[in-house]
């Protein structure tokens, strides 16, 4: 992959985002989500993501390769420095530090707004994912068993967490 770009995201790429996302949901690697989603319903979700709740996007030779984003964790105050985390990376540039680029912005950007700490949800078969998050400095909080259902059956969910 030629040189890789990180910066925040515009209306211009919610196109890109909702096509990695629904890779996402379609591998069944990232996301309890199992009904692809709609441009209406990823433009609602980026006018959501504006403010501190930023998104970024890894761009490559024109093309976005994957994105990421600060969500908010909970609604009471007590957690207000503490964001929950997404990252899609797209099929074809998966495992060649599109992640490991968009973290480490996105690191940046969330201690630049006040948060202190980055909380994540994983499958534990996930590897691929964990592998990045671990490389990051994230840890291993423990798995929720049964936390939700994906195509009639259950799952299990990973919690990892960083301190900024």
């Amino acid at each position: 992959m030629t040189s890789l770009t990180v910066r925040q995201a515009n209306t211009e790429d919610i196109a890109s985002i909702l096509r990695i996302y629904n890779q996402g949901i379609e591998d069944r690697i990232a996301t309890l989500e199992t009904e692809t989603k709609d441009y209406a319903y990823m433009e609602a979700w980026f006018h959501d993501h504006q403010g501190r709740y930023s998104i970024l996007v890894a761009e490559s030779e024109g093309k976005v390769t994957g994105w990421a984003s600060l969500n908010p964790y909970s609604h009471r105050c007590a957690y207000n420095g503490v964001a929950d985390l997404s990252v899609y990376i797209d099929r074809s540039f998966r495992g060649q530090g599109v992640g490991s680029s968009l973290l480490q912005s996105l690191h940046k950007v969330a201690k630049e707004n006040s948060f202190y700490k980055i909380v994540l949800f994983t499958f534990p078969f996930n590897q691929g994912g964990q592998g990045l998050y671990m490389k990051m400095g994230y840890r291993q909080v423990g798995v929720f068993e049964k936390q939700g259902v994906m195509d009639g059956q259950f799952m299990d969910v990973m919690i990892m967490e960083k301190i900024l």
